[in-house]
């Protein structure tokens, strides 16, 4: 037998190992002698998040239409290129400094007049890329090489959590999606992913064949030294899991009010407004989770934009809306912050189907009571493109810099390259 290890690191056996876990029918062997054990030694009631701040991540996938959205109704330019695309001047909801918000996004018009929302204009990295999963890729590792294999919410709690056997608890981190984005794995620490609060299990990756190997070694028994040392760390971290995941299904059964409309009944919920309801509740409950995680798709609008990203905009602005109210209604905002942004633009040009294809720089948003509100960096130019598309002015990395010092607490030189923040975040 060589001296090589079975798995480069923890995270590579969990990122397997507890997919297999969370499909069993019945508690695994070899967890099952140790269980008792285990929950003797979780404390019997937690702290809580102990007022510490919540950073919510909201990813628009596919790629939004940022010109759309954040429109700059008094360049010229802007009609000539999208003759049936280009938001009319007249609908624009009016900002300042020549731009406005797509008319169907009353929400986030909402938000920007409270003095509670701030936008990051022309937001992009070097060399963009305009596949999906690649610039996807990127923006969450933080890496525009493509060298680094963590996210950088990983490596943060990789960070504040060094030491610490399993580290850190993974309800810490939590993902209302099918499986934990990239963003949020580290090298140690693997969040707790779902959809569905009645199937709420670890989802820690997708399905590894060394780590399926030795999981059943280790359930036979017959697993060699350096695999059974794996299964302490393994048997720590899936008690963690479990308790985190019942904390959660508890906090969703509690009821939350919720903001009301201006015709006085509910407004009805999209995809993001479920997503951020459950949020909500979570936040409520004061669960000990410090990120919470979440995505609205539809956004890759080749053809027929025009009505697909009114839709968009209307449910994206409803829901971040909605939510900002209900956190405030609670006394919970001041300690939430929201960041939205997206894998990339579209092109400045409007195609041939009524859409428009991959662009590069895009806005990015920042949502809460301590945002320092309005407008940030440039508009980018329509007369000086870059490959037909809008070039960035801004590093996403220094938005990330920003949430990490100014919110996080966490020196961002321990996560991302030399990168001046901006000042997004009130003192």
């Amino acid at each position: 037998m060589t001296n090589e290890p079975l798995f480069t690191s923890r995270r590579s056996f969990l990122s397997g190992s507890l997919t297999f876990l969370s499909a069993a029918a019945t508690m695994p062997v070899f967890l099952g002698r140790t269980a008792s054990a285990l929950a003797q030694q979780q404390p019997t009631s937690r702290r809580g998040n102990d007022g510490r701040r919540i950073l919510v991540v909201v990813q628009l996938a596919g790629g939004n239409d940022g010109l759309n959205t954040v429109v700059p109704y008094e360049m010229d330019e802007y009609y000539k290129l999208r003759p049936r695309l280009a938001v009319p001047k007249k609908d624009v909801l009016r900002l300042k400094d020549g731009v406005g918000l797509h008319p169907a996004a009353t929400g986030l018009k909402q938000l920007f007049d409270s003095g509670r929302m701030a936008i990051v204009q022309g937001v992009g990295y070097p060399n963009p890329n305009r596949s999906h999963f690649t610039s996807m890729d990127i923006w969450h590792t933080a890496d525009p090489e493509q060298r680094t294999h963590e996210g950088w919410l990983g490596r943060y709690f990789d960070a504040c959590c060094s030491g610490a056997d399993p580290a850190p608890e993974p309800i810490q981190g939590v993902a209302l999606m099918t499986e934990a984005p990239l963003a949020m794995q580290g090298d140690r620490f693997m969040p707790l992913a779902f959809e569905d609060p009645e199937s709420l299990t670890w989802r820690a990756g997708r399905r590894d064949a060394r780590a399926e190997e030795v999981y059943r070694k280790l359930n036979a028994g017959s697993a060699t030294a350096s695999e059974a040392g794996l299964a302490g760390y393994l048997q720590r971290a899936a008690l963690q899991a479990q308790v985190g995941a019942d904390e959660i299904r508890q906090a969703l059964g509690r009821g939350l009010s919720r903001r009301r409309g201006a015709a006085g009944g509910l407004r009805q919920r999209g995809q993001l407004g479920d997503s951020l309801d459950r949020v909500a509740r979570m936040i409520a409950a004061d669960l000990p989770t410090r990120i919470y995680y979440v995505s609205m798709s539809g956004f890759d609008t080749h053809t027929g934009q025009e009505f697909r990203h009114r839709r968009l905009m209307e449910e994206f602005g409803n829901a971040m809306s909605d939510f900002i109210d209900t956190l405030d209604e609670h006394k919970l905002l001041d300690r939430v912050l929201v960041m939205s942004f997206s894998e990339f633009g579209r092109r400045v040009q409007e195609n041939a189907s009524g859409g428009t294809d991959h662009g590069e720089a895009a806005p990015m948003f920042l949502f809460g009571s301590k945002v320092r509100p309005g407008l940030h960096e440039k508009q980018p130019s329509l007369s000086n493109l870059h490959r037909g598309d809008l070039a960035f002015g801004c590093d996403f990395r220094r938005v990330y810099a920003s949430v990490l010092r100014d919110w996080l607490e966490m020196d961002p030189r321990k996560i991302l390259p030399p990168m001046q923040p901006l000042r997004l975040i009130a003192g």
